[in-house]
């Protein structure tokens, strides 16, 4: 995955180079989306086994069996790993944003048709922001558990679902715009939906929940959350189609690429 050795490379000028790291991307991105899976799947095992009482209470103190992901990473000492693990999740992720928008804009430089052009850049820079969004809705709501602050965190978990969501319509379809014949295109497109269906689902019985206290709707409420979860990083994981040989690069002398 990676190399610390210092190497020298000749540019075109005959000056050298030096290269002090070389990343596979394609790993860099698989263990970004790895680290909170890994570390959702031992909170909710290790809260289920020894924090039940903790885990399963709820608004209405009615009968529940799955807890939702607040739960589970809010409770100690789960909440010091899931908060280690985004710790270290966020940065990648933006690293990512930065990648994407670089791809997608030279490819939209090279499209001959002007409206299209302008469709894409728009569709591309709203694109970029809502992913940045969508980062730091996460940092909040990891940071700023229900238990400490709830009407702080429910409002910031709404931006991060209209953002999550908002982000995955809006790469779609510059998807079909600009890399239509993509192998993950039809990935994203089918998670986009799972998550939609999912989120339909989430506000349904969460209103039957805090309006109407029905036995197991948090439950159901809970099994949403997490296919919304698996959905939004399975979404993410796509990349590794997108940039499945390129590396990551970082060294003195080498030739300036601009970053649009």
């Amino acid at each position: 995955m990676m190399n610390n050795a210092s190497m020298e490379l000749n540019n075109v000028g005959g000056s050298k180079s030096s290269v002090y790291l070389v990343i596979s991307f394609k790993r860099l991105c698989m263990s970004t989306v790895c680290l909170p899976l890994f570390s959702l799947v031992f909170c909710f095992v290790t809260a289920y086994i020894f924090q039940q009482d903790d885990i399963h209470e709820t608004h209405c103190k009615v009968y529940n069996v799955l807890p939702s992901i607040s739960a589970i990473t809010g409770v100690s000492p789960q909440r010091y790993l899931w908060r280690i693990s985004i710790a270290l999740h966020i940065g990648p992720r933006l690293v990512i944003a930065g990648v994407y928008h670089s791809y997608y804009y030279k490819i939209l430089k090279t499209l001959e048709d002007v409206p299209s052009r302008i469709m894409g850049c728009r569709l591309l820079n709203l694109c970029y922001w809502l992913n940045i969004a969508e980062v730091a809705a996460l940092s909040g709501v990891t940071y700023i558990s229900n238990r400490e602050n709830y009407p702080v965190h429910e409002k910031i978990f709404i931006v991060f679902m209209f953002s999550s969501l908002s982000y995955m319509l809006t790469s779609v379809r510059l998807g079909r715009l600009v890399t239509p014949n993509a192998q993950s295109l039809q990935y994203k497109q089918a998670l986009f939906v799972t998550s939609v269906i999912s989120t339909v689902g989430l506000i349904i019985f969460f209103l039957k929940h805090r309006l109407l206290c029905h036995d197991l709707a948090f439950s159901w409420f809970s099994l949403c959350e997490y296919v919304i979860a698996s959905a939004n990083m399975g979404f993410h994981f796509t990349v590794i189609l997108d940039f499945p040989k390129e590396q990551l690069v970082v060294g003195h002398g080498l030739p300036a690429t601009k970053v649009d």
